[in-house]
This record gives structure tokens, sequence and C-alpha cells, in this order.
């Protein structure tokens, strides 16, 4: 059973940078083919994609997020990382690990979730 687990600081300040790591187990995040993504929730708010890498090593995000985001990975680890730099108030987020097949929409496994609070 593929499992992901989030790590990361609780507390960022504001224009600090926010680095999260996804560790995988039970699988490998080079050969499963899936989508290695991270998601995050506002509070009272629906998830919002931040983007993904993939099992080539390929990255993609969301436009309005792009300039400050850096999602990498470590294949000796089977971890990927995201980097959100200069964070703010409204990064302020339930920040998600997941993993999606190719060719679909559909989130097959989830890491538990991190909260994550931007503030002085």
């Amino acid at each position: 059973q593929v499992q992901l687990q989030e790590s990361g600081p609780g507390l960022v300040k504001p224009s600090q940078t926010l680095s999260l790591t996804c560790t995988v187990s039970g699988g490998s995040i080079t050969t499963t083919h899936h989508y290695c993504s991270w998601l995050r929730q506002p509070p009272g708010k629906g998830l919002e994609w931040i983007g993904f890498i993939t099992y080539s090593g390929s990255t993609n995000y969301r436009p309005s997020l792009k300039s400050r985001t850096s999602i990498s990975r470590d294949t000796a680890k089977n971890q990927f990382t995201l980097q959100l730099s200069s964070m703010t108030p409204e990064d302020t987020a339930v920040y998600f690990c997941v993993s999606i097949p190719p060719n679909s929409d559909s989130i097959a496994y989830w890491g538990q979730g991190t909260q994550v609070t931007v503030s002085s």
C-alpha cells in the first residue's frame, strides 16, 4: 500500500520560503509513473492545485503561483519537495501531497495534510 507523509514547518514568517517534503513509501516515485503533486486548502476555501513533478522530472505549476513555486525530487530517498517563496498570510493553508495516475483526474493516494500558518 502506497503511503505519503508530509513534513515541514507549521509556522512560517512573511517573506520566508516554505519547504515541505513528501516521503513516499510502498511505491517508487519514478516507476509508478504517477504525478507527484501538491495541493492546498486555505481556511474556508476549496482545494487548490499548486503543481506536480512527473516520474521523469518534468514540472508544471499553477500559473498564479508559478513565479514562487519549485517542486523537486530526491529519487534516492523517494521524496518530493515543495518550495514556495515570498510567503504571505494568504498562503496559510493545509498543504497536501498527493499521487495522481497519468491520464486521470482522480487522486490515487493522499498524504494526511499539514497545517502551514504564515504569521510574524
